[in-house]
């Protein structure tokens, strides 16, 4: 679990990020999740961003984003989702 502080950090770092990832209207899926994983992985902290044709809750989908890839939710700005995960072999991100 992030501290306040911890995720403010992030937020900052991730200001200048543009996302990576995109989920339309198909939603959420096990490869999407995978390949978030990964990403995670390799960056720790990324961005996803919702398209307008996507009609869920962005909320549900950032959780379940979060769960999935067992990362943890930084931020949700409107139809933006931040997302960070600690690497394991490629850490870059040293936390407040």
């Amino acid at each position: 679990m992030l501290t306040g502080k911890q995720k403010r950090y992030l937020r900052s770092l991730a200001h200048h990020l543009q996302p990576i990832f995109q989920v339309g209207k198909g939603g959420t899926n096990d490869q999407v999740i995978r390949h978030i994983s990964e990403a995670l992985e390799r960056r720790e902290l990324i961005k996803v961003s919702i398209l307008n044709n996507n009609l869920d809750d962005p909320q549900e989908i950032a959780v379940e984003l979060a769960e999935g890839a067992n990362a943890e939710l930084v931020q949700l700005i409107g139809r933006t989702i931040v997302l960070y995960k600690e690497s394991r072999d490629y850490k870059q991100i040293e936390l407040p």
